[in-house]
Parts: structure tokens; sequence; C-alpha cells
């Protein structure tokens, strides 16, 4: 299964998250699993690429042209590069089978909530996966919690995306992850 991960770039976070992400990707590579991520050498982003490649497994970056500085890439992948940041989540998410969020920023942020958004609208039914680390993921956790809790999405929708801070649950989830039959557009019964 090609994974995709997104995760923080920044080395300033504690170590706990840059030694779970890269066990969390070794153990994935050992199982056969390949990597699709965003081409840093940094953070967790780095981690990730880390633990794939000291299993000799396949290893895709997707980088804009505008990130081509010395010291911020990883080089031990195929690196696919494009012109804009929205060319590159395009690239990563068609070459993905699943999705993996670390803890992160902004980016990473956008991206999950694209990814679970496209869900929730029947345009994608890829595993997506929230790597809980340290507890990391609670505010974001009890955020959609309350977006159901206010009726501004269906509690249906929190079974889009599976939180975990075990490496084995997650492992277990994805290769065994049974599609979730869900749509927006069918839950409010609009005509498509």
């Amino acid at each position: 299964m090609n994974i995709c991960m997104y995760g923080s770039a920044s080395n300033d976070i504690d170590r706990i998250y840059i030694e779970k992400t890269e066990e969390l990707s070794k153990k994935l590579a050992a199982r056969g699993h390949s990597l699709v991520f965003g081409g840093g050498a940094h953070g967790l982003m780095g981690a990730a690429a880390r633990g794939f490649y000291s299993e000799n497994a396949k290893i895709t970056g997707v980088v804009p042209k505008f990130f081509n500085v010395d010291g911020i890439l990883f080089d031990d992948c195929e690196m696919i590069r494009t012109d804009t940041m929205r060319q590159r989540k395009q690239i990563m998410d068609d070459l993905a089978e699943a999705f993996i969020t670390t803890p992160g920023g902004i980016g990473t942020f956008e991206e999950f909530f694209e990814i679970i958004t496209l869900k929730q609208l029947g345009q994608s039914n890829k595993p997506l996966v929230i790597f809980n680390v340290n507890g990391y993921f609670e505010p974001l956790r009890a955020m959609l919690e309350n977006c159901v809790k206010g009726k501004f999405m269906p509690k249906t929708s929190l079974d889009l995306c599976f939180f975990s801070d075990s490496i084995d649950e997650i492992i277990d989830y994805l290769e065994n992850y049974k599609p979730v039959d869900f749509n927006i557009l069918k839950y409010r019964n609009i005509k498509q």
C-alpha cells in the first residue's frame, strides 16, 4: 500500500514525535508498504522518510520547485517536482492508497481537512489515520465532536478518520480497512 504521510517539517519539536513517527514508518515499511510524502528532510516528514528508507522501501517525495533549497529535501527518494502547492497535494492524493496525519502545523491541518472533506463528499474512500502521539490531536478530536454536538456535521462524519496513538492499532486499521459508505449529499438528501 502506498501511504501518504503528512506532518511537521520542524526539528524544534519534542523528540517523542520524531521517534514515534520514525518507528511507525519503519514498521509500515517492514510490512511491504511504501511512502509518498512532501519531500522534506526535517521534522516528521524526515522521520517518516528515514523510517521507510531504513527498510529499503519505495519512497516518493512530491515538492514544489520553489522548495529547491540546499538541505531541506530528503535526497534518498524519487522526487516529483511541481509548480504549485496545489499540484503537489493533488499528486500526493493521486498516488496514495491511504493517509496518515502526524502532528504538525497549519500545512498539516490543511492537508488533513482536505482529505476528510473529500471523504465526507464521497469523493475518496481511502483510509485516513490521525497518529495521536502524546495526545497532540485531542483538541482536534474535541473540535470535531463539538461540530457534531452543534449539528454542523453528522455523527457519522467522526467515522471518516481513525484516531490512535498505537502503532499496532494503526497498522491493523490500515491493513484491514473497510471503506465507509458515506456521502454528505446523500445524508442531507440533496439530489446529485
